[in-house]
């Protein structure tokens, strides 16, 4: 649930204004107030290339059936898949040139086995050691991680668009987004920009099907230890990606592995980005498939245990909130067990994205 600290970003550039707070309906009728000291990001990155204008629109019936699978983007134009960028590329610089430093906290990047860092007064507001979501810096917004009403269900896959590893992978896309148009469900899904660049009509499809798309990094690091260089690369090569496949611009993302910090924060949000976890893991990332060179850590058993526990908690009335669930698009496993429960949880959940279920959240393109 966000606090009094939410922001309103209405972006045509990424240059920053400090002034008086900027309205907004639905925060006004939650009681919710921006404060002058609030940086107001102003626009879309204004270093992204101009992309010939695709003119997409989500479609309804949501089309199904079979798509391209060969990448029809320049593959020159973007670093190779699944690597840390080069921070030294020119599009990358001018990103980096973008920044407003004054408004970055000067923290040091984190190392994920620090034993001495002190959780209690958690300077960092690093979620990875604390679960923390609400920024210590005031010009932040606080992260997303909850549905505010009990009952609802953001639905989340991470990872995607889930590519083909063989000629005719029926377990590809669009085999989930196929699925969940026939149950007329719409997701959030936070796309990795490697995957976007080999399989674009994945993104196009998910788009058209009425999907809300975020980013999720280039290449899946920890954010927290990167430098401040590497943070911007990763997240330019991500929205570029989203970009230029679809033609819109995210407003949302979701690190890696939820591993985010104040000072990774303050850089997406001169992104334009609204950082978006969970509170429920269905830990399908686990389960043994070739994604993980069938060395899962869970069973399917144990995954459908939590799934049973939240429909179970949901028909006794014992919820506390309403549920952000994380799933992801990265294996035949992930999808079966998407096939599995999505009926079960459309019977006892109000199942949506993560902008239906929390309103306070601004639309999530500029573009839109």
């Amino acid at each position: 649930m966000l606090n009094t600290k939410i922001t309103t970003c209405i972006i045509l550039s990424l240059s920053l204004i400090h002034g008086l707070p900027r309205s907004h309906p639905t925060l006004q009728a939650r009681g919710v107030t921006l404060t002058s000291s609030n940086i107001l990001p102003m626009h879309s990155p204004a270093f992204l290339p101009k992309f010939p204008p695709l003119n997409l629109k989500p479609v309804q019936p949501p089309p199904t059936g079979p798509i391209q699978r060969i990448s029809r983007l320049r593959r020159q134009d973007y670093p190779e898949n699944w690597v840390s960028p080069d921070i030294q590329h020119p599009e990358v610089q001018a990103a980096i040139k973008s920044i407003d430093w004054e408004h970055v906290p000067k923290l040091k990047p984190q190392t994920g086995g620090d034993s001495s860092y002190d959780i209690d007064q958690d300077e960092a507001c690093w979620w990875t050691r604390s679960q923390c979501t609400t920024p210590k810096v005031s010009y932040l917004p606080e992260d997303v991680s909850a549905c505010p009403k009990r009952g609802d269900f953001a639905l989340t896959y991470d990872d995607g668009p889930l590519s083909p590893q063989r000629p005719n992978d029926p377990w590809a896309e669009p085999r989930l987004y196929d699925f969940l148009a026939l149950h007329h469900q719409r997701a959030t899904l936070f796309y990795i920009g490697s995957n976007v660049v080999a399989f674009p009509d994945a993104a196009i499809r998910a788009y058209q099907s009425g999907h809300t798309l975020c980013a999720h990094t280039w290449s899946h690091p920890k954010m927290t230890s990167l430098t401040n260089e590497a943070i911007v690369a990763e997240l330019y090569w991500s929205v570029r990606a989203i970009k230029e496949a679809t033609g819109v611009t995210p407003r949302c993302w979701r690190p890696p592995y939820g591993d985010v910090d104040d000072r990774v924060r303050a850089i997406a949000h001169q992104f334009g980005f609204y950082t978006l976890l969970w509170n429920s893991d269905s830990f399908d990332w686990g389960l043994p498939s070739s994604a993980n060179g069938f060395g899962g850590v869970y069973t399917q058993d144990q995954v459908d245990s939590y799934f049973q526990a939240w429909v179970n908690e949901r028909n006794e009335d014992t919820d506390e909130e309403g549920r952000v669930v994380l799933e992801h698009e990265t294996s035949n496993m992930t999808v079966l067990t998407s096939e599995r429960w999505l009926e079960k949880l459309q019977k006892v959940f109000r199942v949506k994205t993560m902008h239906e279920c929390e309103p306070l959240l601004p639309g999530p393109y500029w573009e839109v």
